[in-house]
C-alpha cells in the first residue's frame, strides 16, 4: 500500500473494484483474456495472435506516453471496437461468481468505513458485471451506486466518472479519496482533480483501511 494523500475533510471513498476489492489473479487475467479471445474469433485469427497484438500495442502505447498504461476498453477502440461494443462483450462474457467468493474481512472493513463515509465504486467494467462482482464477494449492499463504463461511456483515466462519483455523493473533489490498484488508471487523474489517493496491491490492503483513515 502507498498513501499519497488523505483529504482533511474526507466525505467519500471512491473504490476501484477489480484487483482492489478482491484479489484473484485468475479472474483478473480472465476478464482481459475472454475479451481478447472473443476479438480473435471475430477477426478470424488465433487467440495467441490476438494476445500478441494487444501486448504489442500496450508496449508501444506505453513507450509513447511516458510509461503510462492504457485500459483494454480504450485499447480496443484503436482496433475499431467502439466502447459500446466492448461493453456488450463484458456484459455477456464475464461471470465473476465462477472465480470469487464472499469476503468476511472485506465486509467487516466496509462496515466500519460506511459508518463515517460515503462509499461508491468507479470501474472500467459495465455496471452489470461490476454488480455481479460485488454480489459474489458479498459487499453489494455497501455500494448503492456504481459508476461503470456504460454510465459515462468513457474509460478511466477520465475525469467524468470521478466527478460524477463526487456529485452523486454530494461531495467536492477535495473531499473524496480514490482507492485503486493502478496509479495511472485509478489515482493520477483523481489527484490532479484535488482528490486524495491510496494505491493498494489487493484486497488485503483494503482490509486495513479502517485503521489508517
Amino acid at each position: 500500500m502507498k498513501i499519497y494523500k488523505i483529504p482533511e475533510n474526507l466525505k467519500t471513498i471512491i473504490f476501484d473494484i477489480d484487483s482492489t476489492l478482491y484479489t484473484s489473479p485468475a479472474y483478473a487475467h480472465e476478464q482481459v483474456d475472454c475479451q481478447v479471445r472473443h476479438f480473435a474469433e471475430l477477426r478470424g485469427i488465433s487467440h495467441d495472435e490476438a494476445r500478441n497484438m494487444v501486448s504489442e500495442f500496450r508496449r508501444k502505447w506505453s513507450l509513447e506516453h511516458n510509461g503510462q498504461k492504457i485500459s483494454l476498453g480504450n485499447l480496443l477502440t484503436y482496433f475499431d471496437i467502439p466502447i459500446e461494443e466492448s461493453i456488450e462483450w463484458r456484459r455477456t462474457l464475464l461471470e465473476p461468481a465462477d472465480f470469487l467468493g464472499k469476503d468476511e474481512k472485506l465486509i467487516s472493513a466496509l462496515t466500519e468505513l460506511k459508518k463515517k463515509y460515503n462509499l461508491i465504486c468507479v470501474t472500467n467494467n459495465p455496471v452489470l458485471p461490476a454488480r455481479k462482482t460485488l454480489d459474489a464477494i458479498g459487499v453489494s449492499d455497501f455500494f448503492p451506486e456504481i459508476i461503470g463504463l456504460d454510465t459515462c461511456f468513457v474509460s478511466k483515466p477520465h475525469e467524468k466518472p470521478f466527478l460524477l462519483a463526487a456529485e452523486k455523493t454530494e461531495s467536492k473533489p477535495e473531499e473524496c479519496l480514490s482507492v485503486g490498484d493502478r496509479f495511472d488508471i485509478d489515482l493520477d487523474l483523481p489527484m490532479k482533480l484535488g482528490m486524495g489517493g491510496i494505491l493498494v496491491t489487493g484486497v488485503e490492503d483494503v482490509w486495513t483501511l479502517p485503521e489508517i483513515i
